[in-house]
């Protein structure tokens, strides 16, 4: 995953109302519901379906640490989908979302200016047609450089130019040296 990819992933979890299973016992049961079958959750998690049926019983508490990180992201990726799908939506349709980052902008500028790139900390509200595109692009399974564009283009919007009323010669906004990226939605 991308550094864009693991903040909107941030977000996504941010969202949840309740916390998923903290049990090993508690998750593989609750994969059971989603999955159906012992073999379907083996299959998902890459171990036997004897494995499963151990984790299911407690027999077995502890499993190794690469599949523990296997069970959590797969109960995570289906813990409350409908809350995350509401939270899309409404971001998407009328909210928006809110990007906060530490980041070396640089950009391309008319003769005469300066176009060096510099950090910069930056929260910026993008309008909800930004947050439409990015989780269109997110589903796609665009590229992290390809959400970083739609990011750049948000700020150049509307951090930048402010709308339309500056910096009308800026042509191009790239994102490079992330520090660090959140956001909110």
């Amino acid at each position: 995953m991308g550094e864009i990819e693991d903040a909107i992933e941030r977000a996504d979890r941010e969202a949840f109302t309740r916390e998923p299973p903290k049990t090993l016992q508690g998750r593989i049961n609750f994969l059971m519901k989603q999955l159906k079958t012992t073999r379907a959750v083996a299959a998902e998690l890459d171990v036997t379906q004897r494995s499963v049926e151990r984790y299911r019983k407690g027999e077995r508490k502890h499993p190794p640490k690469d599949i523990a990180t296997e069970i959590e992201a797969a109960v995570r990726q289906r813990w409350q989908p409908q809350v995350r799908k509401r939270r899309r939506r409404q971001a998407a349709a009328t909210g928006g979302i809110t990007g906060e980052t530490r980041a070396r902008f640089g950009y391309t500028a008319p003769v005469g200016t300066t176009d060096d790139g510099r950090f910069r900390r930056l929260t910026v509200h993008l309008p909800p047609a930004y947050a439409q595109r990015l989780f269109d692009a997110r589903d796609a399974g665009a590229s992290d450089q390809e959400m970083r564009g739609i990011i750049a283009e948000g700020f150049k919007d509307v951090y930048f130019q402010d709308g339309g009323g500056r910096a009308m010669g800026l042509s191009d906004v790239a994102i490079n040296d992330i520090d660090y990226m959140d956001f909110d939605f």
